[in-house]
């Protein structure tokens, strides 16, 4: 019964709800690029992104860890700290070597 009169309750205030604007707190999605070209990462996906500095220059790089392998892409911050600007990224290497991340599939 309860719920019932809580789904006509929300039933009624639905239109007052509709007619009030609505904001959120959040930007909208913005699709990243290196190079000019947008980011993507290998299937199946569940990719970690971070933002720090890589390299020392006072301008957070972004890595993109990789469920797949373990392994993780390095985009180089050519742009400034304010307006990020990503290179064209590689993967993390050990020597001449993939870095991978152990334990992963």
């Amino acid at each position: 019964m309860r719920i019932a009169l809580l789904v006509v309750a929300v039933l009624a205030l639905s239109p007052l709800v509709s007619a009030r604007e609505v904001t959120s707190p959040f930007e909208d999605p913005v699709r990243l690029e290196a190079d000019g070209t947008p980011i993507a990462m290998e299937s199946p996906g569940f990719a970690a992104p971070t933002f720090v500095d890589v390299d020392g220059d006072k301008k957070k790089d972004l890595v993109v860890g990789q469920f797949k392998g373990g392994k993780m892409h390095f985009f180089k911050n050519v742009g400034t700290a304010e307006a990020p600007k990503f290179a064209k990224g590689d993967w993390i290497k050990t020597g001449d070597k993939e870095a991978v991340v152990p334990g992963v599939w």
